[in-house]
């Protein structure tokens, strides 16, 4: 009887013992599977964030009147700069102003980032003149130097909103998108914002820092 006892306790203390060892192995499994699955997860994200942003047409030279009443040309003003266009005018009471201060926020956000130029474009240029621009400059706490105000041409206005930037026709109307377009150091357009949408303002600024790493 202490015999088969003895052997009983014995097979009891093995059986026990395997179990535990399953248990952990169970638990080493489930533990390796969560850190592999994190690791994946941060991969992923990595990823996406690393990904390329798209390129669009490339903006030509152009040469129009600034705030300041003085020609602006767009190849020594922005050869080298990332900036940031807009198309607006000043009499607008609808969403022009909130863009504008949205271009404020930008300009104030991206302050450290000292190549980077704001370029709003009127659509409105028989009442826009460069001294209506530069009130509304002042306005809106726009820098000299860093923030434009353009206005021209209707023809090349409109030549410049709808054949470069896609954004639609604006001659002999005024209505015009609200979107943001973002252009590289080589004058290609590699990206389009909502202005309305704080989500979409945050993406460009983010977008605005990988091209100044040159990470774009």
């Amino acid at each position: 009887m202490g015999g088969s006892d003895g052997g009983g306790a014995a097979a009891r203390r093995i059986e026990f013992g395997m179990r535990k060892e399953m248990m952990g192995s169970r638990r080493r499994f489930i533990w390796l599977l969560a850190i592999a699955m994190a690791a994946a997860g941060a991969a992923s994200s990595c990823g996406a964030g690393a990904r390329e942003l798209p390129s669009y047409k490339t903006v030509p030279q152009f040469t129009l009147t600034s705030q300041t009443g003085e020609a602006f040309h767009s190849r020594e003003e922005l050869a080298g700069k990332i900036w940031i266009a807009e198309f607006f005018f000043t009499s607008c009471t609808g969403p022009c102003p909130r863009m504008n201060a949205r271009m404020r926020r930008l300009q104030n956000d991206l302050a450290d980032v000292e190549d980077l130029r704001l370029v709003s474009f009127t659509v409105d240029p028989e009442r826009d003149t460069p001294e209506a621009l530069a009130d509304y400059a002042r306005k809106f706490q726009a820098e000299p130097g860093r923030w434009w105000f353009l206005t021209g041409p209707m023809e090349e206005l409109d030549r410049l909103c709808r054949e470069t930037f896609l954004l639609g026709e604006v001659k002999g109307k005024l209505d015009h998108s609200t979107r943001f377009v973002l252009v590289d150091r080589d004058g290609v357009i590699r990206g389009y914002y909502l202005s309305g949408d704080s989500e979409a303002m945050q993406r460009l600024e983010r977008d605005v820092r990988r091209l100044t790493r040159g990470a774009g």
